[in-house]
């Protein structure tokens, strides 16, 4: 290597690597390299020169600040086989006359124009679908998102209607999905020949340390009732504008402080049956936040507030054709009514009910008799001991366990079937499809965001449930009957993402 070849700017941006001894590790690697002429060094030294003379180097860097105007329509923001687009689909073909005849805005009357219910309905469908369960996210959504914004088309939400709507339509959603089932059984899409029953505990929005006994909470009541009488006689007293806003609130958190605690008052009665029916000794407690919520025991072994959510899905198509939401953490009751419910539904009954092992309870099995055939896992029976001598006169315990698919004394036609059906190897195979119908619905509720309650009371969450459960169904129908909910006969791109 020459020795001046740091010189030649022919190696720009390159350092000299050395070794122990500080020399040039690289000698020797470039020995067939001809040294630069004079003329080259003289050239590259004039072209350095010239660099310099002429200034800095232009680069167009990014401004990030600057302000944009984009001529552009919302309806070519989105693909033609977009999802928002199925949702606003579905949306347009369902019934909401009650929500839009509760509209006040009318004609020439004083007051500002009320959100088509349906931009509601359409932006918490897509929303759940998405895994957004916040009210104030979505009004953030609505504002940035394309999707969000091309369901709003133009008119601007809050999150208070958003909550309001979410919150306040338990019927409509329970209408809904009526109308939903059996327009899927009409088309074909889904046959009741075999259903799975499933329930899961979702965890409430009320704290552990907010539940009370009834000593505790009579007095929590007494202060709640004095502060409401302290703050109405505050507003007598003092007619400032201001003062009587900031005195409006207060008083507002305090009578909402007062009737929760009056709704827990009320369902202490109920808690102490259910603990003297199952046996416990504990004094009953109840949620001075949420007084429906119960203790329940959850997935992980833990005891957490939580509602009961039963999903009745059929088994070939997937679709949930009946929903529940209740209080209390056994499913042991919970076949009987919602084997009433889809008969309701769809004015049939499935031939076929797939359960776990909480819910065959002998009384269940007796009222569903004559409409369903139950099938689900027969508890071991419990070992009975004979104590005997033997040839040494020492006592020993035989245990003599029975098959327990054999009907035993007692038992009504309904149980002794169903343990005589449940022995049989077609039974069993058929009871393979519980697991992979109800779990699998319900993970994908957890998956879309089904974790915990985002509202507090029995009748909101059945509405959040609902919407859910609608949500559920329109990726079912996009699958099997499209022309349902708009989205054409023939398969889609929307269709097989469903799939």
């Amino acid at each position: 290597i020459p020795p001046n070849w740091h010189e030649t700017g022919l190696w720009f941006g390159m350092t000299t690597p050395t070794d122990r001894n500080n020399e040039p590790a690289c000698i020797g690697l470039f020995e067939d390299l001809p040294e630069p002429s004079a003329q080259q060094v003289q050239q590259s030294q004039a072209s350095k020169a010239i660099k310099r003379s002429q200034g800095a180097p232009r680069v167009l860097q990014p401004n990030r600040l600057q302000i944009e105007l984009r001529a552009s329509d919302l309806e070519s923001l989105l693909a033609p086989d977009h999802r928002a687009r199925l949702v606003w689909g579905y949306v347009e073909r369902q019934d909401l006359s009650k929500l839009i005849e509760a509209i006040k805005a009318r004609g020439s009357t004083a007051g500002r124009a009320a959100i088509d219910p349906r931009i509601l309905f359409a932006l918490w469908l897509y929303a759940t679908l998405q895994g957004v369960g916040s009210g104030r996210e979505l009004a953030r959504l609505s504002q940035e998102h394309d999707a969000y914004r091309w369901i709003c088309g133009g008119v601007s939400v809050n999150y208070h209607a958003l909550n309001d709507f979410r919150a306040g339509n338990e019927t409509l959603m329970d209408d809904l999905l009526t109308d939903n089932v059996a327009a899927l059984a009409a088309a074909g899409a889904i046959r009741l020949e075999r259903v799975a029953q499933d329930g899961m505990r979702v965890r409430a929005d009320a704290g552990a340390a907010s539940f009370r006994r009834q000593a505790s909470l009579d007095e929590h009541l007494k202060e709640a009732s004095e502060l409401v009488h302290t703050l109405k006689t505050q507003a007598q007293k003092e007619p400032g504008l201001a003062q009587r806003r900031s005195q409006a609130a207060h008083l507002r958190a305090a009578q909402e402080r007062e009737e929760r605690i009056q709704q827990a008052l009320k369902q202490l009665p109920e808690v102490a049956a259910t603990k003297k029916r199952n046996g416990s000794k504990t004094e009953a407690r109840t949620s001075t936040t949420d007084a429906d919520a119960r203790v329940m025991k959850m997935g992980d072994g833990g005891f957490r507030p939580a509602f009961n959510v039963q999903f009745a899905t059929t088994c070939g198509e997937q679709v949930i054709v009946g929903m529940d939401v209740v209080k209390a953490g056994s499913d042991m009751a919970q076949l009987s009514p919602m084997v009433s419910q889809v008969e309701q539904r769809l004015r049939q009954s499935p031939k076929e009910w797939l359960v776990d092992g909480g819910f065959p309870a002998h009384e269940q099995l007796d009222t569903v008799a004559d409409k369903t055939e139950v099938y689900a896992p027969v508890p071991e029976h419990k070992l009975k001991t004979d104590t005997q001598k033997d040839t040494n006169n020492n006592d020993q315990a035989n245990a003599v366990q029975q098959d327990k698919h054999q009907p035993k004394a007692g038992d009504s036609d309904a149980v002794a079937q169903w343990r005589v059906r449940m022995g049989s190897e077609e039974a069993k195979e058929i009871y393979k499809q519980r697991a992979a119908t109800a779990e699998c619905v319900n993970a994908q509720a957890r998956n879309r965001g089904l974790l915990r309650m985002p509202v507090r009371g029995l009748a909101k969450v059945k509405s959040v449930v609902g919407l859910f459960v609608l949500a559920h169904n329109l990726m079912r129908m996009a699958v099997l009957a499209p022309q349902i909910v708009g989205w054409g006969r023939g398969p889609s791109a929307m269709a097989a993402e469903a799939a």
